[in-house]
């Protein structure tokens, strides 16, 4: 009899965690704000079904999140591209009837979500940049000295990147200018110095510091890897891996530097993973040794979530 009865306490105590649990879960990434996610460089909003950000979108609305993937140039300015980007934040608005998003964006898409924070803090609650070249990326200042301006190989080079970004703009449905020259000189050391010039918010003071959390009411938080070779069987790697010799000896994810990546408030800037595994790509084969990135883009959500955002 007795034990009959611890079964059943035992048995409802189980029942009535898992009740809370999955109630926990079922509000653990629903933000206040809706969250945007903003890709970089070559990205899409998806291709064939296929999200940029793989298995991210579905994983913060298991949680409660309003997600929403925008689709800006594969390749363009930053400015371009956050034009484009704020064109569809109030899109969002619309939709949604909130007052302002949550942008969350990788490599250059940081960048992109940057600006539209500077033209219009009022629309924006956060923004959290993933991998972002904050400060430029040396692979980026390789291609530029490989391509000098106005050079035979610049204009072949130009030709051949315009007809892929042409090609994934064409298949994700975008219609979207591309400048794939615009883009690299976007993403070097003397490009993002000009950038930041102009739109300083919630970058460091110092040469490896965090930036301020808050300015102008918006909300700035960083994170990003520091690894190559990650997955045998994920074929990027193996690029990543030849572009992160680029950097010698400085900390790198295969495309971004580590001291690069800051923005605000520094989650994590050293992350085993590399600038495709940021983002769950290449559909999903990442370490499984270091944090699951989707479990990162929730814990994200759920940060801001408790912050009131």
């Amino acid at each position: 009899m007795f034990n009959k009865l611890l079964a059943g306490i035992t048995a409802g105590l189980m029942l009535l965690c898992t009740l809370s649990f999955n109630a926990q879960a079922a509000g653990y990434t629903q933000t206040r704000y809706p969250i945007v996610l903003v890709h970089g460089l070559f990205g899409f909003d998806s291709i064939a079904g296929i999200p940029y950000f793989y298995d991210i979108p579905d994983g913060l609305a298991s949680g409660g999140a309003r997600v929403f993937l925008a689709q800006v140039s594969a390749t363009n300015s930053n400015e371009v591209r956050g034009e484009q980007l704020l064109s569809q934040v109030r899109q969002v608005l619309a939709i949604t009837g909130a007052t302002r998003v949550n942008l969350i964006g990788h490599s250059q898409g940081g960048l992109t979500a940057r600006y539209v924070a500077a033209v219009r803090p009022d629309l924006v609650a956060s923004v959290t940049s993933v991998g972002t070249p904050h400060k430029g990326s040396r692979v980026a200042d390789l291609v530029r000295n490989v391509l000098p301006p106005g050079s035979v190989s610049e204009s072949v080079a130009r030709d051949v990147i315009q007809g892929v970004a042409d090609l994934i703009d064409e298949i994700s449905g975008g219609n979207l200018p591309q400048n794939p020259l615009a883009a690299l000189d976007a993403l070097t050391t003397p490009g993002t110095r000009t950038f930041n010039t102009r739109y300083p918010a919630g970058l460091p003071t110092t040469a490896c510091g965090s930036g301020a959390a808050r300015v102008n009411n918006v909300a700035y938080y960083s994170w990003g890897g520091i690894a190559n070779y990650t997955n045998f069987y994920d074929v990027s790697d193996a690029i990543l891996g030849a572009t992160g010799l680029v950097f010698g000896d400085e900390d790198n994810d295969g495309l971004v530097g580590r001291c690069s990546n800051h923005l605000g408030t520094i989650i994590y800037d050293d992350y085993f993973q590399n600038h495709l595994d940021e983002v769950d790509q290449v559909f999903g084969l990442v370490s499984p040794f270091t944090s699951n990135p989707v479990t990162l883009f929730r814990a994200q959500a759920n940060r801001l979530r408790n912050a009131g955002y």
